[in-house]
């Protein structure tokens, strides 16, 4: 005879002549075991302990149980096991394995101030809701929101994350990947604006990558155009590069968007170099109208893709303020023409008409997948906040996220199988890994499933992180 479930007990399909059946009530069990390893490497990196100094905390030390460090190191674990949503952490604050690894001293939370807190080591959503919400001209005389997010001092953090990860290195050659994006809104938030090219309501932040390093997500409304704010943006950016690397040539390169007169003076004026996509135009199109037809006609006889490509000199009618060097690739696909231009500063003896295309600028297609990864992995789109200054802060929580899932790629996974493995997939392979937490005086003891097939794996990517970062544990 079937059964109904109860709120306490699951049932299932049964197994033979045994009933199946389940229940909440294992205690303190995590599936979440994998956030030792982003315990120990934020530990000995110190990653969110340097972000979490870009805040300034009005509150009474008296009258407060979590410090603004633990709040950032909370939201942005959080972010790398895959809980984006603050009202995930009013379950999650009970979980023993993440407050020890946010680093309360009390993980079960048994001595907590108040007795409606007790047994819940971590901070509530609505803690967490403040810690975003706080006005930028917050002070200690403000009632509830009174942690600050300095906004200079953030900025200058990626930047700075940077030059220390590789302030070792003798760069030769800087690369700035320029991107817009989408954050597509779906209430009434502030700054929303009709994007007609995305086709709906959105955010338009302005992203800096350099390979796999992030060093700029700036929020930006969506009525301007995309390439607005590049400019300054490269102003406050590239003298801080050339400080640490003076003799290293420094790279703007972007698709469509940014081919503006404005950004091509200032590089050129500053020595910097660029590969910029360029849009086809009829004038465009009838300075390859030969290599067009000559590729639709290979094309036909050979059947597969055909390209062929070209450079000319190239100014616009009214908006560019002298001739520039353009490489223009024709392409004929089965049934499709496909022309490319992209304009560059780089002369023919530095790099020919194929080897820029191919090499240079399509290379750019490697920033774009990091993009997403902040945006789909890390939920950099989330922006469900009324106002743009908490939307901004949660864009940089899931940057420093992002920052701390690539060292964890780089050093832990260096030379395994998961070296270039994305965040989701990390997550889903090592970071979700049930674990059953015991709690005494003197230990805190983390049992693993015995089952779980990435054992050595996981083993080594501690080792790993140990051997990156020789520093002393406490006792």
């Amino acid at each position: 005879m079937q059964t109904d479930c109860t709120e306490e007990q699951l049932e299932f399909q049964g197994l033979g002549r045994r009933r199946v059946e389940a229940k909440f009530d294992a205690g303190r069990v995590s599936s979440d075991g994998g956030i030792l390893l982003l315990r120990e490497l934020d530990s000995r990196t110190g990653i969110i302990d340097r972000f979490s100094r870009c805040f300034t905390d009005h509150r009474d030390p008296d009258l407060i149980e979590h410090s603004a460090e633990d709040l950032v190191r909370q939201r942005v674990f959080g972010l790398c096991l895959g809980y984006e949503d603050l009202n995930d952490h009013d379950t999650l604050r009970g979980d023993a394995l993440l407050a020890t690894a946010v680093g309360k001293v009390d993980p079960t939370g048994r001595d907590r101030k108040y007795p409606r807190d007790r047994g819940k080591a971590l901070a509530g959503k609505s803690t967490l809701n403040r810690l975003e919400l706080t006005p930028a001209g917050a002070t200690s005389r403000s009632r509830y929101k009174k942690i600050v997010a300095r906004d200079e001092d953030v900025e200058r953090f990626f930047i700075d994350e940077f030059i220390d990860a590789h302030a070792h290195e003798q760069l030769e050659r800087i690369i700035l990947d320029v991107d817009p994006s989408d954050i597509e809104l779906h209430g009434d938030q502030q700054g929303r604006f009709y994007h007609g090219y995305y086709g709906h309501y959105c955010y338009l932040p302005l992203y800096i990558f350099c390979g796999e390093d992030l060093l700029m997500a700036r929020m930006r409304t969506a009525d301007r155009d995309g390439c607005d704010g590049a400019v300054e943006a490269l102003k406050w950016l590239v003298p801080q590069l050339r400080e640490q690397w003076p003799e290293a040539e420094l790279v703007v390169r972007a698709d469509s968007g940014f081919a503006r007169e404005e950004i091509f003076a200032w590089c050129e004026e500053n020595e910097v170099e660029y590969v910029i996509g360029l849009a086809k135009n009829s004038r465009l199109l009838a300075m390859v109208a030969k290599d067009l037809q000559a590729v639709r006609d290979e094309q036909a006889e050979s059947g597969g893709a055909v390209r062929r490509f070209s450079e000319f000199n190239y100014q616009t009618l009214k908006s560019w303020s002298r001739q520039r060097r353009v490489i223009a690739k024709a392409e004929q696909l089965p049934g499709k023409s496909n022309p490319r231009f992209v304009v560059t500063s780089y002369s023919v003896e530095r790099f020919e008409p194929r080897e820029l295309y191919e090499d240079e600028y399509c290379q750019r297609g490697e920033a774009e997948n990091r993009l997403k990864e902040h945006q789909l992995d890390l939920f950099g789109d989330r922006a469900s906040c009324t106002q743009m200054r908490p939307n901004q802060l949660r864009l940089w929580f899931s940057a420093v996220a992002y920052a701390l899932m690539l060292e964890l790629r780089r050093t832990a996974l260096a030379d395994t199988p998961l070296a270039r493995a994305q965040t989701n997939t990390i997550r889903t392979r090592l970071l979700k890994l049930g674990a059953l937490i015991r709690i005494s005086v003197r230990r805190v003891r983390i049992s693993f499933s015995s089952v779980f097939p990435l054992q050595q794996l996981f083993r080594r990517a501690r080792d790993n992180i140990r051997r990156a970062y020789q520093v002393p544990l406490p006792a």
